[in-house]
């Protein structure tokens, strides 16, 4: 029975997606779960899987045609089909006897626990099926014929990551430390330059834009001494070495985050106006703010308050990997219960986060330096670190929000306590 493909909704707000790239051609053979075409969304470029092996008989939709939600853009011939004949009678336009196979919707309902922790580090000699790599390193890996088993992984815990492959390949690896930066090459003298706004760029104007306009956004902001955390960083690290595993302070920030908000589940929160309801949950579904070339996205890593340190990292690591290869799952986008910005690795000092909707707050953290400060009236130098809390004021209230945030100080301060 020939199975039909329909342009899937890969976020909560697409209504339409282009189909960027096929990575197949009619005629060709597909395995279930394979990645055959690149979908741009409102948001991001995603890949499109299909879920039945056989032959792709017909493509519908060629790249760079929009294509509307649920609207057919290929049809497969599975087993003992006749691939010719399911393209004739797709071109007909008869639906052929197959089920429609979009990609499955993210749940609905309390967020879902997290996925299985990474597998340790596979022993030389051991098979290419457990190799540690990242989904976009494999792909580039199997494209250019090389054979994974040859190449040395710098990712966390010894992970092949894009730039590995590459740079095994002969290509220049592509950076993959700090923020991507949001620049433009540089306009002439007197010269001036329009630019024509990408699906992602308006997407985020109009959700900001509504954010700002809709939500009653209000501010706290508070220091924090970084100076136990760095204490902590540099041992653990040194325990993890052999591991190949370095953890950020980010890493540190975020496990406090997660940590704070199961003691103040006020802030852990999603907004439904039109129900008039708050809903607040139990597992922290944590939206890690990503730059990308001309764009914003906001990967989500679920049952983050479940993670340790080291599966943070990692995690973490292989999620922002991704999302700037805008190679991320629809679950890895959606149903964020908290979102964290940072730019301090930009050097900047403290900043106010526009909140992303359902979302009850967002938390902006600045750059950890050294600063003078007043400690038992004496005048001393410290590492510190500004955070501000935007909350959406219909859902939160000023003194909830002061204390999530002294929760959150205390746990920077004294880390021992998030660890226990």
């Amino acid at each position: 029975m020939s199975a039909t493909i329909t342009m899937p909704q890969l976020s909560d707000t697409m209504v339409e997606g282009t189909v960027v790239k096929w990575h197949r051609k009619e005629g060709d053979a597909v395995k279930a779960n394979e990645e055959i075409a690149d979908i741009e969304t409102d948001k991001a470029t995603m890949p499109l899987e299909v879920f039945e092996a056989g032959v792709l008989a017909h493509i519908a939709a060629g790249e760079g045609q929009k294509v509307k939600v649920g609207e057919v853009i290929a049809v497969i011939a599975t087993a003992g089909e006749d691939p010719a004949a399911v393209k004739k009678q797709a071109m007909n336009g008869k639906a052929p006897a197959a089920e429609q196979t979009p990609s499955p919707a993210a749940p609905v309902g309390p967020p879902a626990p997290p996925a299985a922790a990474a597998p340790a580090p596979a022993p030389a000699g051991a098979s290419s099926q457990r190799i540690r790599i990242s989904p976009l390193a494999r792909r580039i890996a199997a494209e250019k014929g090389i054979d994974p088993s040859r190449i040395r992984g710098t990712g966390p815990g010894g992970r092949i990551v894009e730039r590995d492959v590459r740079s095994y390949s002969g290509a220049p690896p592509r950076p993959s430390a700090g923020p991507v930066p949001a620049t433009v090459s540089a306009i002439e003298p007197g010269q001036t330059q329009v630019v024509a706004m990408s699906k992602m760029r308006s997407a985020i104007a109009a959700a900001l834009q509504r954010s700002k306009q809709l939500i009653p956004h209000f501010y706290e902001t508070i220091d924090i001494e970084m100076d136990a955390v760095l204490r902590l960083r540099q041992k653990l690290n040194q325990r993890l070495e052999k591991q190949g595993v370095k953890l950020s302070i980010s890493d540190f920030v975020n496990k406090a985050v997660a940590t704070a908000l199961l003691e103040h589940p006020a802030l852990n929160a999603r907004f439904n106006a039109e129900a008039g309801q708050i809903t607040r949950y139990g597992d922290v579904n944590l939206g890690i703010a990503t730059a990308i070339p001309d764009g914003l996205i906001v990967p989500v890593l679920r049952g983050f308050n479940r993670l340790s340190l080291v599966e943070i990292r990692q995690r973490t690591a292989d999620l922002v990997e991704r999302a700037r290869a805008q190679r991320l799952k629809r679950e890895e986008q959606t149903e964020a219960t908290f979102t964290v910005s940072t730019l301090g690795a930009a050097g900047v000092r403290e900043f106010s986060a526009i909140i992303n909707p359902p979302e009850v707050a967002i938390l902006a953290v600045g750059a950890v330096e050294a600063r003078a400060v007043v400690r038992d009236g004496q005048v001393v130098a410290r590492t510190m670190m500004t955070v501000t809390l935007s909350a959406d004021h219909r859902a939160v209230d000023g003194a909830a929000a002061a204390e999530f945030l002294v929760t959150l100080k205390s746990l920077l301060e004294d880390p021992a306590l998030m660890l226990m």
